[in-house]
């Protein structure tokens, strides 16, 4: 299965709210969908999820254009709203089984579905409350109930965890994780600890403009294979340098003295950052170097996306 948008475009007027967006995705995971308020990422998941028609571009699953009017294909999609709007007249186990329905399930596997989403978000204890008398926490995990009550491919999920308590969060996330194994999770979040507990790609979306697609290892290395080396050693900054130059060509190095000794900052490239470790390590030793440290220095998704939607470096300047 994949999800596809192309050249996704929605103007309100003269205003791009979402402008020439373009991702896929081709396998099960969780992909976190980053953005400051009004960058546009509710507009998307709108759209992906066939509520609101694009003024230009196009969302495919396998191929099959989703549309306002393909209810089949929107039988496909999960959607739990930033808003979460719920009939809050009715009991939670007479809105679940309205919403299984409504998806075209029958009423058998409506109530088997109900069985499972209520063990799974942990709804056991209202299941027969009106749904006005719940609290925040509660409504929330209801929303994300009918979201997943019949099954879908794929998940939308704008801000799924708000409102809920940390041990509630804990059991969402749990649920999240197992779902993605078989299912596309799209996940929108202002909590960028979550984005790293979870997500497996992340999008970063600003003024409408995708601006970040990369996946969690790519941002963990900055997408350069960023590696921190300690060495001591009677050899010049100059001499050092030139060692490592020439012997791994970093695309970036960095020396400074510290302490007595080198410290060196690399940034190599993905292809060698797999193995570099055991070069730099071969390099000290043939050139007489005592290797103090070596890690890895990944990127912090913060300062990545207050770069790219404030730009503002680490110093906020």
């Amino acid at each position: 299965m994949s999800l596809k948008v192309s050249e996704l475009t929605k103007l309100f007027g003269s205003t791009a709210a979402v402008d020439n967006v373009s991702f896929e995705i081709d396998k099960p995971s969780v992909v976190g969908f980053l953005g400051p308020n009004g960058a546009g990422k509710t507009t998307t998941m709108r759209i992906i999820t066939g509520f609101l028609a694009p003024t230009k571009g196009t969302i495919t699953i396998d191929g099959e254009s989703v549309g306002p009017d393909n209810f089949k294909l929107r039988s496909k999609i999960g959607y739990l709203p930033e808003s979460n709007p719920l009939y809050t007249e009715l009991e939670v186990h007479e809105y679940l089984k309205f919403a299984g329905e409504l998806s075209g399930l029958s009423a058998e596997a409506t109530q088997e579905r109900l069985e499972y989403v209520v063990a799974r978000c942990g709804l056991k204890e209202v299941l027969y409350e009106p749904i006005f008398q719940l609290s925040k926490g509660y409504k929330q995990r209801v929303g994300l109930a009918q979201a997943i009550i019949h099954d879908p491919e794929i998940l939308i999920l704008d801000e799924p965890t708000s409102g809920l308590d940390p041990n509630q969060v804990v059991e969402i996330h749990s649920l999240i994780s197992e779902l993605a194994k078989e299912k596309f999770v799209v996940l929108s979040t202002h909590i960028l600890s979550e984005v790293q507990a979870l997500c497996n790609r992340v999008f970063i979306i600003n003024k409408g403009k995708l601006v970040l697609d990369a996946t969690s290892e790519e941002l963990q290395h900055g997408g350069t294979g960023n590696i921190s080396v300690l060495v001591r050693t009677r050899s010049t900054l100059d001499e050092v340098k030139n060692v490592f130059e020439n012997a791994l060509q970093p695309k970036r190095l960095s020396l400074k003295e510290e302490g007595g000794a080198i410290s060196l900052q690399l940034a190599i490239a993905d292809s060698d950052s797999n193995d570099v470790r055991e070069k730099i390590f071969d390099v000290c030793v043939s050139n007489g170097f005592k290797m103090l440290g070596l890690y890895s220095s990944g990127s912090d998704l913060e300062k990545v996306f207050r770069q790219l939607t404030v730009g503002n470096d680490e110093t906020g300047q």
